[in-house]
């Protein structure tokens, strides 16, 4: 006898589509996860460059450190031995002495913090007198106010060849050289040494006791 043929049943055709539909919606969740992912992606690339484009505003705005101003706002004299333009009343006992009003303008958003201030007063280039001012501070967008007092060296001034010629004129020419250092702080994320220099000339009027024309040379390093 011959052996009949065998047939393969056939898959039938609910099967054949439910594994079709099967595949779509597998490919429909993985392009879902994509589309979520990249939207993600997006939006935490977006926030990332927000947050930085803020951060570079405020360092170049808020956070940068601006040079703070010091300026020689006028100089009294508060005792000078000459009478009449002469000499001798000068001596070793002698007082004479010039104050300083000597501002610090603080442009920045935060204090700015200074040490000791340094002063020296010369007479044709040698030091006739010296001071040194408290530490303070400049609150922030302010202008603090110091007042130096230089007690002159009598014997040094007595000692200079040009002297009695400048009292024949009636005016002394001097100098003044001011230094101030500190540091400003920004929200502890910004630590600055500042270094604030300024060289004035001057002229000691000794018959009215007053400065007149009066010049500042200011320098300032970060």
């Amino acid at each position: 006898m011959m052996e009949k043929e065998q047939v393969r049943p056939q898959a039938p055709a609910t099967d054949y589509q439910h594994s079709n539909n099967s595949d779509e919606e597998n490919v429909l969740k993985k392009t879902s996860r994509r589309r979520k992912y990249i939207k993600w992606c997006s939006c935490l690339v977006a926030a990332i460059t927000i947050v930085v484009v803020v951060i570079v505003t405020l360092i170049f705005t808020i956070f940068k450190v601006k040079e703070p101003e010091i300026k020689m706002n006028g100089v009294t004299v508060d005792n000078l031995g000459f009478v009449n333009g002469t000499v001798p009343v000068l001596g070793l006992g002698t007082n004479m002495s010039l104050t300083a009003d000597i501002s610090v303008k603080n442009p920045n958003y935060s204090s700015f913090r200074y040490k000791n201030t340094t002063t020296s007063l010369y007479y044709h280039g040698a030091v006739i007198g010296e001071a040194r001012g408290p530490p303070g501070q400049s609150k922030a967008r302010r202008t603090a106010r110091m007042s130096v007092t230089l007690d002159i060296i009598v014997g040094s001034l007595l000692k200079d060849p040009h002297l009695q010629n400048d009292l024949g004129t009636g005016v002394l020419t001097m100098s003044s050289y001011t230094s101030v250092g500190g540091r400003i702080k920004i929200l502890t994320i910004i630590d600055r040494h500042v270094t604030m220099r300024m060289n004035c000339t001057m002229k000691v009027n000794i018959y009215s006791r007053s400065i007149e024309d009066q010049k500042c040379k200011r320098k300032v390093k970060l």
